[in-house]
């Protein structure tokens, strides 16, 4: 963080800075915990134009004034800087934590609206995230998921063209294994650990807030699927849903991993590698 960085936050919070340390997660956006001088702490992510940081902000707020998510306090937001409360936290997501986080997400999906998408586009990983309203679930998850981020990865120079023509295949296949949902539900977008803090309380371990938002109206399904790709949750979290929303039948043996062919692929546009093995892994288990 640069001197003139520390100038900005101290004018924007009206206190000077005792401290500044780097935090770990900041791979899209250099992230630091300040200390401020009248006492307490932010979290301070630094951006350039076109980052995404004002969105990541203005979706917290959103969250914070419409839903039961808990989320830092928002305290200024634009695309060069975003200022949050800072929440202590450090916990492991234990048993007890993935039953509060079951309990808290589950009441997220219930939050419904007219059509699948958002009211305007959002961003996840830093990467332009399009919310057209559908009506219909599938040609959504086609068009604005599926093939828009094979796109991005493929014009990257990260998803080879064979790759994506087998993604376009899939495409029009997914009306065989994938089911419209009753109505969309609102999802949180980014499930993985590292945007999930938990901390300790005398009745165990609880979450202190979900960071990092990517929302939009889904099928709730592909927010279940992401929780299991880097095992953020496990059967305790599951067992806790079921108890407040159904999980229809077919969605671990099948519809996860085409689910999760989305985050796969935000994954291999930003950082390649393995990412890309593993979406053509599972383009092969359903025959593309």
């Amino acid at each position: 963080m640069t001197p003139s960085d520390r100038r900005r936050i101290a004018t924007i919070t009206g206190t000077q800075l005792t401290s500044v340390s780097p935090l770990s997660g900041g791979c899209i956006a250099p992230t630091y915990r300040v200390g401020l001088a009248h006492g307490g702490a932010l979290v301070a992510k630094l951006g350039e134009t076109g980052s995404g940081l004002a969105l990541e902000g203005w979706m917290l707020d959103y969250l914070a004034r419409h839903t039961g998510l808990p989320v830092p306090n928002l305290i200024h937001a634009e695309d060069t800087l975003l200022l949050m409360a800072f929440i202590p936290a450090g916990a492991a997501l234990d048993e007890d934590a993935q039953t509060h986080a079951a309990d808290l997400l589950a009441r997220l999906h219930s939050l419904s609206a007219p059509a699948y998408g958002f009211e305007r586009a959002t961003v996840v990983g830093g990467l332009h995230q399009p919310n057209p309203a559908s009506t219909r679930w599938i040609p959504f998850f086609i068009e604005q998921r599926l093939l828009y981020m094979a796109g991005l990865a493929h014009q990257a120079g990260r998803l080879p063209t064979q790759t994506r023509h087998r993604i376009e295949t899939l495409a029009g296949r997914l009306d065989r294994w994938l089911h419209e949902p009753e109505r969309p539900g609102l999802i949180h977008g980014d499930l993985w650990h590292g945007n999930i803090l938990a901390r300790h309380t005398p009745a165990g371990n609880r979450i202190a807030a979900f960071v990092d938002p990517a929302i939009y109206h889904a099928d709730p399904e592909i927010e279940l699927a992401f929780t299991t790709l880097f095992d953020t949750f496990g059967p305790s979290f599951f067992q806790r849903y079921r108890q407040h929303r159904p999980i229809s039948p077919g969605f671990f043996e099948v519809r996860r991993d085409l689910y999760n062919l989305y985050p796969l692929l935000i994954h291999v546009r930003l950082f390649g590698g393995h990412y890309l093995a593993k979406v053509q892994r599972t383009l092969s288990r359903f025959g593309c």
